[in-house]
């Protein structure tokens, strides 16, 4: 039924789709945002945070404020308007991004319950535009 030629042509057929498929998607070398940019599960204020109780350690959060100061290491205060709480922001997980206490930014990670004190352990931010 097929021909030896074509059966030889095929995987370069197949493949040069492929190429052109990814091109149209948009991967043509520029930098966009992945994932999901939309309303979130989980607790969105400093203040819902610190009102959360006992049990809601590793509870997801996404919050948008201000780093207002470094307290050492990878520790800063965050202020959202609602409240002020400790943020831990590991060296990796910056990417390059420089913010001052002016700067806006979204927090997405998990509240670190502790006996003495709450805190969230971010997983990744962005400037908001």
């Amino acid at each position: 039924m097929f021909t030896k030629p074509f059966l030889m042509l095929l995987p370069a057929v197949l493949l040069s789709t492929s190429v052109c498929a990814a091109t149209a998607q948009g991967f043509t070398g520029t930098t966009t945002q992945q994932g999901f940019n939309g309303p979130s599960l989980g607790l969105n204020t400093v203040k819902t945070v610190l009102n959360s109780g006992m049990f809601s350690d590793d509870t997801p959060v996404t919050l948008t404020g201000n780093i207002t100061s470094s307290l050492g290491g990878d520790h800063y205060t965050f202020t959202d308007g609602t409240g002020s709480i400790t943020v831990e922001i590991d060296h990796d997980k910056w990417f390059g991004v420089q913010v001052t206490p002016q700067t806006k930014i979204t927090i997405h990670g998990e509240i670190d319950k502790e006996f003495n004190h709450t805190a969230i352990d971010v997983d990744h931010l962005r400037v908001v535009s």
